[in-house]
């Protein structure tokens, strides 16, 4: 039974070892079935008072969107039949929770039931920060103005001499860890996230893939897993790191199934940051789940992403049947819509 950090990053060295052994853990928990979500990302500004080194989108057009342009695109989203919208944004410096809690005023104003998956760690910490407010203080009254669950993004690496040289302004280990655990604790779900491929290491990825298996297991409120690989151009980091190759993207995949089984049962291959057929490949590897319709991406596009910003659910549940699976629609909270 593998137990320890050396024995996990052994498997690396058996790669078609590793890639069988996901895709057995998988099909024990999923059979043949992958899911998909109908959802809409919104990004309401590019501004931001972070200096992130991999960012290629902060600070880049100035833009904040209005409540009516957010209204407009949640109108276009339920058009649609999305039942998510995901917002997230740059940092606003004097941005505090009215300001936050006018967005999903907004939302709430087009749609009661659709889910809004919302605001990073990071966004939280920022918001508490600028309204003088405690951290779960800050989630108990977005939770109750219509927050349905939170991104777990702002997470990068979480090792912090790694978080030091990649985003030094951004909150600290502790404090991405503290987050998401109040969340839990008030009612809000996350998903979590690992972006890789720049300066980090094996074992800093396998630190934080551990990390994450002992927030699950404290809090069991983690829904998915979603391993975002490092776009390398437009940003200074990418000076650095060309990025990954495919295998390695699938080795990540398949090793986040092991070392995640069984705690967290949803591991996502973002067909934005991988492409099609790499997501596909990944479905053979540990991965149960495509992601979202989307319908915009501007974050991985400006970093040189370049699948496209939409893909119809025509499209996710074909590649989805050519990988030989059985496509399932699925919600924010892996509950089935459609089979």
């Amino acid at each position: 039974m593998l137990s320890i950090k050396q024995d996990y990053l052994n498997l690396l060295k058996e790669p078609f070892r590793l890639f069988e052994m996901a895709d057995e853990l998988c099909r024990k928990i999923h059979g043949d079935q992958v899911t998909y979500v109908v959802n809409r990302n919104i990004n309401f500004t590019d501004i931001c008072i972070n200096s992130c080194r991999f960012c290629a989108f902060s600070n880049r057009r100035h833009f904040v969107l209005t409540l009516e342009e957010i209204a407009k695109k949640v109108e276009e989203a339920v058009d649609y039949g999305c039942t998510e919208v995901c917002i997230q944004g740059g940092l606003i410096p004097n941005a505090d929770i009215e300001f936050y809690i006018r967005i999903l005023d907004t939302v709430r104003s087009i749609s009661r039931k659709i889910h809004i998956h919302a605001f990073s760690p990071m966004e939280i910490v920022h918001m508490a920060r600028n309204s003088n407010m405690d951290v779960e203080d800050v989630l108990a009254e977005l939770k109750k103005c219509g927050l349905d669950s939170m991104p777990g993004t702002a997470a990068e690496i979480l090792v912090d001499d790694v978080r030091e040289k990649i985003c030094p302004d951004k909150i600290s280990t502790e404090e991405w860890v503290r987050v998401v655990k109040t969340a839990h604790r008030v009612g809000i779900p996350t998903t979590s996230t690992m972006m890789y491929g720049h300066i980090e290491s094996w074992s800093d990825r396998m630190k934080h893939l551990l990390l994450l298996k002992e927030i699950q297991r404290e809090t069991g409120k983690i829904t998915e897993f979603i391993p975002l690989p490092f776009m390398s151009r437009n940003n200074q980091l990418g000076k650095l790191s060309p990025g990954t190759s495919g295998f390695e993207d699938l080795l990540v995949i398949a090793l986040s199934r092991v070392v995640l089984y069984p705690e967290i049962r949803n591991i996502q291959a973002s067909w934005v940051k991988m492409g099609a057929k790499l997501a596909q490949t990944a479905l053979r590897c540990g991965a149960n789940d495509l992601g979202g319709t989307l319908m915009e991406e501007n974050i991985s596009r400006s970093a040189g992403a370049d699948s496209g910003e939409f893909m119809p659910r025509e499209e996710l549940e074909r590649l989805i049947r050519v990988a030989g699976k059985t496509p399932v629609e699925r919600d924010t909270l892996y509950r089935v819509v459609r089979t």
